[in-house]
């Protein structure tokens, strides 16, 4: 996809995200993520009806005089968007890929959070970190964490992870190009890396944030760095899904391939009990997910690519709000 047809397809999730967020997210958002709680404000004398727990003792036995310490409310939260861009996003039975479905959900919560005045920021990554955006406010900020999303799966998968055409240039043209050598040193897409790239964000985020780690959770051993970054962090993990990966049609024999690891693998989708088997791998996968996130304090939205993402996300935020309420 070419930078045009990028900014024109950025200007297309623009008007159809931020009417939704408009008519329908602002206030589920608002009522679900609060700010950090009450925040340090200012000291000041004591007044008849002031509560006596908020006394400042060291203020006051400096002065003499009885003084206070003042809280404020801080609305104001931080928004990461964790987003897995590895080989096996790229998969799509219909009319879209787990990866575009990944991008209309990223410019959604993009969206709320800027509209709710919050700091968004980015980091894609598959088998390490492919791009890492800091939070910060703004429109023109949360468009650009858009555009970088579907940039970063816009590349044709022939080239995805193939940067060895950067590194034959000449070392003249790539110092001229100093962002040459950044491309050239990027990791192939093809693996996943969940651990990484929390562990990514514990270096980076020194407050609480929210995180929204979008993936379709095809990796193993990444539980405890998950347990940890929960501690910190508000954690919600977003499954991106496929229909095909639940149910395949009997078409008889075909190749399938992993995108991830370039295996092969010759099926008979004629069986019945090969698509019986099928199916329920799926549906043990996303149980045995649900079980450790529930295990972990983590949330699960999940997001199937055939579908608008923004009906499981309310539904999302409403069913987290009834919980936060009991």
């Amino acid at each position: 996809m070419l930078p045009a047809e990028i900014a024109q397809h950025v200007r297309r999730i623009q008007v159809v995200t931020g009417r939704q967020v408009a008519e329908v997210m602002a206030g589920a958002w608002l009522s679900v993520f609060k700010g950090r709680g009450m925040e340090f404000d200012e000291v000041r004398p004591y007044v008849p009806g002031d509560d006596v727990r908020t006394i400042d003792w060291n203020v006051t036995a400096r002065t003499g005089e009885p003084h206070v310490k003042r809280y404020v409310e801080e609305r104001e939260l931080t928004v990461m968007l964790v987003v897995d861009v590895s080989g096996s996003l790229d998969f799509g039975s219909t009319r879209r890929s787990k990866l575009e479905a990944a991008v209309e959900l990223s410019a959604l919560l993009a969206l709320s959070a800027i509209a709710n005045g919050d700091k968004v920021g980015l980091l894609l990554f598959h088998g390490g970190a492919e791009l890492y955006i800091p939070p910060r406010k703004g429109q023109k900020h949360a468009l650009r964490v858009i555009r970088e999303v579907l940039a970063r799966g816009s590349e044709p998968p022939g080239r995805r992870g193939d940067r060895s055409w950067v590194a034959r240039l000449p070392a003249l043209v790539r110092k001229w190009f100093g962002w040459l050598d950044e491309i050239a040193r990027r990791e192939p897409r093809s693996t996943t890396s969940i651990a990484a790239a929390l562990e990514l964000c514990r270096r980076v985020l020194p407050r609480k944030a929210v995180l929204f780690l979008v993936s379709d959770f095809l990796d193993e051993n990444y539980t405890d760095v998950l347990r940890h970054a929960n501690k910190k962090h508000d954690v919600v993990a977003a499954l991106v899904t496929d229909p095909r990966e639940k149910a395949m049609a009997p078409a008889g024999l075909i190749t399938l391939e992993d995108a991830e690891t370039g295996k092969t693998r010759l099926v008979d989708t004629a069986s019945a009990a090969f698509r019986a088997g099928l199916a329920r791998a799926a549906v043990e996968r996303v149980e045995t997910l649900r079980t450790t996130l529930r295990a972990s304090g983590v949330d699960l939205l999940a997001i199937d690519a055939s579908e608008p993402v923004v009906e499981p996300l309310l539904r999302f935020l409403r069913e987290r709000e009834r919980r936060q309420r009991r």
